[in-house]
């Protein structure tokens, strides 16, 4: 699958977001830092696959965007993009060029930090010392908020990664059988990712029966004929992430397991059923938390068993919304999320089951064709 360059309009269209939210902020300048393993911010600014330790942008309220980049490969590959022009040096921990980039203009009043929170001490005490004036603010809400809805282009990105997911699924169920260690299965989805295009992905498997209570990486244990094997498949292409949650059984399936398939699959469409613009995500969760407890099994529907009833998908694998009872986010209109009520419960141990969509005015539309059924190998 070939990497497809985003369009320059796409570039207009994200500055044009960012610049009113800013002016609603009253900043006057906004740093988007990207840590090795949360790029994503400075990926959506200069639409180049960055692959350095430390990365920037910084985007003034007026003029254009400066990158500031670790390695010269990250040069390469923000000038092959052509969403940035000004490509500097980050030179960290000085980030001497960066100091010089904000202070162009004159010093700024207000800045805000996308990721703050991850921005290094030397660094934040280099800006500190050299803009005594400045006030910096976190930034980095503004930035999820943004990023929640997805352009058009973006969308069709998100797509692309969910055929592959169907793809590694259809592997995943290809490597089972007794015998065969669950680094193995990995090893085999990894391959067949990889072959089809993929960034990167992120994979937690359970292998065994009603005692699993979570998932993990992949270990060496060995898959045995009757039990569940679940996984969340989450590949990256062209930057952006989709993920899909299935659970197959080896084996003839067992009433509590087919039972607990049923429970999912009714918790899952519950979800999915109440995606539309203008419902939070603490509505499409309570919808969800709502079929467990309809059956009595409603403890394991909190923090003790379970973490979240599905997340955003986007340039980050786990985007907002956060879908949890109390998180009132409203969706929009392009939203796109996962909905996986995803748990334990004592009929077969935890399971897992769920679906990426984008959210439309209708509703929401599934992004995958994979049925939600228990497959049986």
């Amino acid at each position: 699958m070939s990497t497809q360059p985003p369009p320059r309009e796409e570039r207009d269209w994200r500055i044009r977001r960012i610049r009113a939210a800013m002016a609603e902020a009253g900043l006057e300048g906004l740093l988007l830092w990207g840590p090795a393993w949360r790029r994503e911010n400075v990926r959506y600014l200069t639409g180049a696959r960055i692959r350095g330790g430390f990365s920037a942008v910084y985007l003034p309220a007026v003029g254009e965007p400066a990158a500031f980049v670790s390695r010269e490969e990250d040069r390469s590959a923000v000038e092959q993009a052509g969403w940035v022009q000004d490509v500097r040096p980050l030179g960290f921990p000085e980030c001497a060029e960066l100091v010089s980039r904000i202070r162009e203009g004159g010093s700024p009043d207000r800045v805000g930090v996308a990721l703050w929170e991850l921005v290094p001490e030397a660094l934040g005490r280099a800006l500190r010392r050299e803009f005594p004036r400045t006030r910096w603010v976190p930034a980095t809400d503004l930035l999820d908020r943004l990023r929640m809805t997805k352009s058009p282009w973006e969308v069709e990105q998100v797509r692309r990664a969910a055929r592959v997911c169907e793809v590694g699924w259809e592997a995943f169920l290809h490597a089972l059988r007794p015998g065969v260690a669950e680094y193995e299965v990995v090893a085999e989805v990894e391959g067949t990712l990889k072959r089809l295009g993929a960034e990167d992905n992120f994979l937690l498997i359970a292998s065994g029966r009603d005692e699993v209570r979570g998932m993990t990486p992949p270990g060496r244990r060995r898959i045995e004929r009757g039990d569940l094997v679940r996984t969340e498949l989450t590949p990256q292409v062209n930057g952006y992430w989709a993920q899909i949650c299935r659970t197959a059984v080896v084996g003839a399936p067992t009433k509590p397991q087919i039972r607990s398939l049923e429970l999912f699959r009714e918790a899952m469409e519950a979800g999915l059923a109440a995606c539309r613009p203008g419902v939070t995500a603490h509505e499409v969760a309570k919808a969800q938390n709502d079929v467990f407890r309809k059956y009595g099994y409603g403890e394991y529907c909190t923090s003790r068993y379970t973490r979240v009833r599905g997340h955003g998908h986007g340039l980050h694998l786990d985007e907002w919304p956060t879908l949890l009872e109390g998180v009132e986010i409203p969706l929009e209109e392009n939203t796109v999320l996962i909905v996986h009520p995803n748990t334990y419960t004592p009929l077969a141990g935890y399971f897992v089951l769920g679906d990426p969509v984008v959210v439309t005015r209708e509703g929401c539309k599934r992004l995958v064709r994979t049925e939600p059924i228990l497959f049986a190998v």
